[in-house]
């Protein structure tokens, strides 16, 4: 899957993928190393669902593959409002910690990381995010941030 832009590429579903990251994985055996690929995918449809996926394989392309199916298992509704959110949350994963915080329309997507892309598939228009704790970890990060999508509840 190659990603070309912000939005990501189109699925034939009406999706938006993304590919987050690709790490490569090692399994220490009795011959030595065997060689594996994490990747972390997101996917939305840009109108208020998003999820995330990660898995594991032997080769990139099968591991892309496996993570996109997780994450349109995994695909959230986020409660929005006019292109922003609600009110402020924070979410927690490990030593993950995001804080996302509604902005005034004209602002754009002020985040970083896996947290932009949760927020651009999303379909959040307008948005202030800081990723704090002490984790430089995407996987982790976009836990958090979808941990803090669940948080809102219509009011």
């Amino acid at each position: 899957m190659a990603t070309s832009g912000p939005q990501g590429q189109a699925s034939a579903d009406g999706l938006q993928e993304k590919l987050v990251s690709v790490r490569r994985v090692a399994k220490v055996v009795k011959g030595g190393r065997v060689f594996g690929f994490a990747a972390l995918t997101v996917v939305g449809d840009g109108q208020g669902r998003v999820g995330y996926g990660v898995s594991k394989a032997r080769e990139v392309p099968i591991a892309i593959q496996k993570s996109l199916e997780q994450a349109r298992k995994n695909m959230r509704k986020v409660q929005l409002k006019d292109g922003t959110l609600q009110y402020t949350v924070t979410g927690e994963t490990g030593a993950a910690k995001v804080h996302m915080q509604p902005a005034s329309e004209g602002t754009g997507i002020i985040a970083g990381g896996a947290v932009r892309i949760i927020c651009i598939l999303g379909g959040i228009e307008n948005i202030t995010a800081k990723i704090l704790g002490r984790t430089n970890n995407k996987l982790n990060n976009a836990r958090a941030a979808i941990e803090a999508l669940k948080k809102l509840k219509l009011k």
